[in-house]
C-alpha cells in the first residue's frame, strides 16, 4: 500500500430553493464526518441587504460572493478530507467561477421538478412560500450539461433518508477514483 495522501474533495451540493440541499448535506455530514458549509453565509452585506429589501440579486452583486465561495472551497480542500458546501449555482457561470484553481471539486445537483418542490416548500414548517420565488429559481436555472462532467445528478424525489445514501454512495464512487488515480500517478 501506498502512503501517499488521498487528495482532500470538496462537493458542492446545487439546486433551486427547496431541493433538499441543507437537509441533505447534514445528513451526509453526520453520516461521513464531514465539514460542511452553508454558502449562503459568506454573502457581504450589501447582498444580505438587498435581499432583506426583498430584491432579487443580479450577476453583478453574486460576484464577491462566488469570490468568497471558491476562496472557502481552496481552503476546504487544504484541511478537510470530505467537504460540503450547500450552493445553489444555478448559472454554468457560477460553477465555472467554483471551479477556477479548483482541483478535486464535484457537484451534487438535487434535482427535482416545480411540482414536487412546490409541494415540499408548501408543506414546511413555519416557512412563508412564495411561488413567484420558485419560478424566478427555475428560470434562472441553467441544467448542467453532458459537458459538465463534474456535475452528478441526485434524484430528490426519494424520502430524504434514502437521498442522503444516494449522496453518499456518489461521494464515496468518487473519492475512490481519486484514490485510484493519486495511487496510479
Amino acid at each position: 500500500m501506498s502512503d501517499i495522501q488521498q487528495p482532500n474533495h470538496v462537493f458542492v451540493l446545487m439546486g433551486v430553493s427547496g431541493s433538499g440541499k441543507s437537509a441533505v448535506a447534514n445528513g451526509v455530514a453526520r453520516e461521513l464526518g464531514a465539514a460542511f458549509l452553508d454558502g449562503d453565509f459568506l454573502h457581504p452585506r450589501a447582498n444580505i441587504n438587498k435581499m432583506a429589501q426583498g430584491h432579487a440579486l443580479n450577476d453583478d452583486d453574486r460576484q464577491p460572493w462566488l469570490k468568497a465561495l471558491n476562496d472557502a472551497i481552496f481552503a476546504m480542500q487544504r484541511t478537510n478530507h470530505t467537504s460540503l458546501l450547500v450552493c445553489s449555482a444555478l448559472k454554468k457561470s457560477y460553477r465555472d467561477r467554483l471551479r477556477e484553481g479548483n482541483n478535486h471539486l464535484s457537484f451534487l445537483y438535487m434535482k427535482g421538478d416545480f411540482d414536487l418542490i412546490e409541494s415540499r416548500l408548501k408543506a414546511r414548517k413555519g416557512h412563508f412560500f412564495k411561488p413567484q420565488m420558485l419560478i424566478s429559481q427555475f428560470e434562472t436555472l441553467e441544467e448542467p450539461a453532458s459537458d459538465e462532467t463534474d456535475v452528478h445528478h441526485i434524484d430528490i424525489q426519494p424520502a430524504l433518508d434514502d437521498v442522503i445514501k444516494n449522496a453518499i454512495n456518489v461521494i464515496e464512487h468518487i473519492q475512490s477514483i481519486d484514490r485510484i488515480s493519486e495511487e496510479h500517478s
